[in-house]
């Protein structure tokens, strides 16, 4: 089992990019196999450490793994975490970009120059029933895609690019600084192993353009607010022919005039009369499903007080389960009283009884024993 990535660091889960930093230059420098030769467990801690930096500094993986943990990662997660942390950018990235300032130049990956795209984020905001019965929307997303001129080489057709003769292709260069041994960026290439000297003209040498597109979505019935559907490879184009991103939505609910959801539950506040609640009746109430359902109050309902409609409620996601719709009762107390009704009222109160009203009776009598309590 997989440490946690905060306590690899020793930090707290609310360490700001300042204390992730400072942890992980204090950690790399006292693991880094250069200060530890031959020690296989200082080893495998300076590549836990690095795994764990690279997460927490990516604001994106940063929130995914707060949220899922290390099954964010999982297959092809977000290209984050500890799936792809040993490859090409491996440890000299995330070392670079602790100490590479000693040496100058900015972080870039290599392969060629070949780089993977950026994931982008869309909003989607839909309605309940949209939630309830599920849709398969249009989105329009303005992103990056491969350059059709150069097939995304950022090379003008008919030629190719070259390899970099500062680093032999590798787009990294060695350095010496101090007891460590600092791979960084090539300053010839920026990193890509390769330089185009004739740049693709619709492209500029990116290998990529923008454009809108349109995607089709599927939201299944009984997805929840806050949800996050994740297209892979629907981000923007990596440059050069590098892989694409991904694309992730997230899903909000809007306010709904008479439901308020809670998980697969529903809720419905209902106003009803003083008299109705004095004396029973029964009102009927619209559902999600497109039918009605009657609902009966007896006498002496008192405010507040819930009845359940049971599978009137959310579908579950992706189960056949419905949750339940709880009716909750309002009851009004009347306004704008004419003189027979103000009298009838009045009437009503003076022939009134302490059991017609038990709960408000009993209070006030324990109100009184309390004060008297506290005189003697």
């Amino acid at each position: 089992m997989k440490a946690d990535y905060y306590e690899t660091l020793g930090v707290a889960r609310s360490a700001d990019e300042k204390e992730l930093k400072s942890a992980f230059r204090k950690l790399a420098m006292q693991f880094h196999p250069d200060k530890n030769p031959g020690d296989a467990a200082a080893e495998h801690k300076f590549k836990e450490i690095g795994e764990a930096y690279e997460t927490l500094k990516d604001p994106q993986k940063r929130a995914a793994y707060d949220r899922f943990g290390h099954a964010a990662f999982e297959n092809g997660g977000m290209g984050g975490g500890g799936g792809g942390f040993g490859g090409a950018g491996g440890f000299a990235d995330i070392f670079e970009d602790i100490f590479g300032e000693m040496m100058g130049g900015g972080r870039q990956r290599r392969s060629g120059g070949r780089e993977r795209g950026a994931d982008l984020r869309y909003n989607m905001e839909i309605t309940l029933e949209e939630a309830f019965t599920g849709k398969t929307a249009q989105i329009h997303v303005p992103t990056s895609i491969t350059c059709d001129e150069c097939n995304g080489s950022g090379a003008a057709p008919g030629t190719q690019p070259v390899t970099c003769g500062t680093c032999s292709g590798s787009g990294r260069v060695r350095a010496a600084q101090g007891f460590f041994s600092i791979e960084r960026t090539c300053p010839s290439c920026h990193g890509r192993g390769q330089i185009i000297q004739d740049p693709c003209s619709k492209c500029r040498g990116q290998g990529r353009v923008t454009e809108e597109r349109s995607l089709s979505v599927n939201i299944p019935a009984g997805i929840e607010d806050g949800t996050r559907i994740r297209l892979t490879g629907e981000g923007e184009a990596g440059l050069r022919g590098g892989p694409a991103g991904d694309l992730y939505i997230f899903l909000s609910l809007k306010p709904h005039e008479f439901f308020q959801r809670d998980g697969a539950d529903l809720y419905c506040k209902v106003p009803i009369s003083m008299t109705t609640a004095a004396l029973g009746g029964q009102f009927e109430v619209a559902t999600l499903d497109g039918t009605q359902t009657r609902v009966k109050i007896p006498e002496g309902t008192q405010n507040a007080k819930q009845f359940r409609l049971k599978g009137k409620g959310m579908p579950v996601l992706r189960q056949a389960a419905m949750g339940d719709l709880y009716i909750q009762i309002a009851i009004e107390t009347p306004q704008n009283l004419n003189k027979r009704q103000r009298e009838l009222l009045e009437e009503f109160e003076r022939i009134s009884s302490q059991d017609n009203s038990p709960q408000s009776t009993g209070f006030f009598a324990r109100m009184k024993e309390f004060f008297e309590g506290l005189s003697e």
